[in-house]
């Protein structure tokens, strides 16, 4: 419906087009302000350390829309969307967006909490990667298409509430963050909550809004749809996260980049593809270009950024590892160009938006 809106203001003028751009870049700017204040706040109020605020509430926030339309997918007839946007998410949060919040400013990490928190992310894509296994043809891995089956979704699904129960508890016993800082804000910790909530809202709708008016502008300009669906579409379901990492950095909040990439991650595989892959009695095809490059390249990325907390100097990730990891996705964006192509969708291609799914869904 939001698309459709967006085409008829094209349609009558484009010079409306061009103010709604401006009002969701400024929505954009400003909800990503609140949400990242509301969750420093939440975290000195209640002495919950920033990256588990950020793997958990602010993480849910912001792939909540994901795993909808990734479920309205897969009601629709279209399960494989689901799992090429949890994994293709992966990748690009853990790739690009970390490493862009790195490049801003060095993150500082409390190294224990995100270790633990890491460890959950990076088991998280092998359980993916093991339950995706052709186990009954192993030979053909590289070869044949393979499935996420429904009682792995359950499991998924599962694995989400106990890590849930589990982030909270930590966070009980976890040591506090550092603080030179008092909480301004003395609302009630669910208005807290909610007030995040409300700032992921803003973002994610903003984000679609100018994705779907810049594609409309790329079209005008005769821009192929083809570069249209592998670039902006790609890139804009993952904006969200994009802009609430840089938001963090920028602020000097870098331990909620953290957590909220790290949240996003586990997020991604637990709640998107298990959600998805749950509610589908046939599973989520696998196609085999995942066993060939988006699975290997998944699991490189997660423990390229485990060495990095390993390897952290003076309890920070600093500028040059963000922009190794940045590399290391542009090689994999590379590779994914030149050997992802299938009979099916590539990830990138089926990284779809939101609206669009939701719309057909309906």
């Amino acid at each position: 419906m939001l698309a459709e809106l967006i085409q008829q203001l094209a349609d009558v003028n484009m010079s409306l087009l061009f103010g709604v751009m401006v009002v969701a870049i400024l929505v954009l700017g400003k909800s990503a302000d609140w949400m990242v204040e509301k969750a420093v706040t939440l975290s000195l109020r209640t002495g919950m350390p920033k990256v588990i605020v950020g793997a958990t509430i602010v993480s849910v926030g912001t792939t909540f829309p994901e795993a909808v339309v990734s479920v309205l997918a897969a009601l629709n007839g279209n399960p494989d969307i689901a799992l090429g946007n949890a994994v293709g998410s992966v990748i690009c949060d853990a790739g690009l967006i970390l490493g862009t919040a790195c490049l801003i400013a060095p993150l500082p990490l409390n190294k224990k909490v995100v270790n633990r928190q890491g460890w959950v992310q990076f088991g998280a894509g092998v359980l993916l990667v093991v339950f995706c296994l052709p186990f009954t043809d192993l030979g053909n891995v590289f070869s044949t298409k393979a499935t996420l089956p429904q009682w792995a979704g359950f499991i998924l699904v599962g694995g989400l509430v106990v890590y849930m129960i589990w982030s909270v508890r930590l966070a009980k016993y976890a040591d506090p963050d550092e603080q030179d800082e008092e909480a301004a804000d003395d609302s009630p910790v669910a208005i807290l909550v909610g007030s995040i909530l409300v700032g992921c809202l803003f973002v994610v709708a903003s984000s679609i809004t100018l994705i779907e008016a810049t594609k409309i502008l790329a079209t005008e300009a005769g821009i192929p749809e083809a570069v249209i669906a592998s670039t902006l579409v790609a890139f804009g379901t993952s904006l969200p996260e994009l802009v609430t990492a840089v938001t963090a950095a920028r602020k000097g909040q870098g331990e909620l980049a953290v957590g909220n990439v790290i949240g996003a991650d586990i997020l991604n595989v637990l709640f998107v593809a298990g959600a998805a892959a749950a509610i589908t009695p046939e599973g989520l095809v696998a196609e085999s270009i995942f066993f060939r490059l988006q699975f290997p390249a998944m699991l490189i990325i997660l423990l390229c950024f485990r060495i990095g907390i390993f390897a952290a100097k003076d309890g920070k990730l600093s500028r040059p590892f963000g922009a190794f990891l940045v590399g290391v996705y542009v090689i994999y964006g590379v590779l994914n160009a030149l050997f992802g192509k299938t009979e099916e969708p590539a990830v990138s291609e089926t990284a779809m938006n939101p609206v669009e799914v939701v719309a057909e869904a309906g």
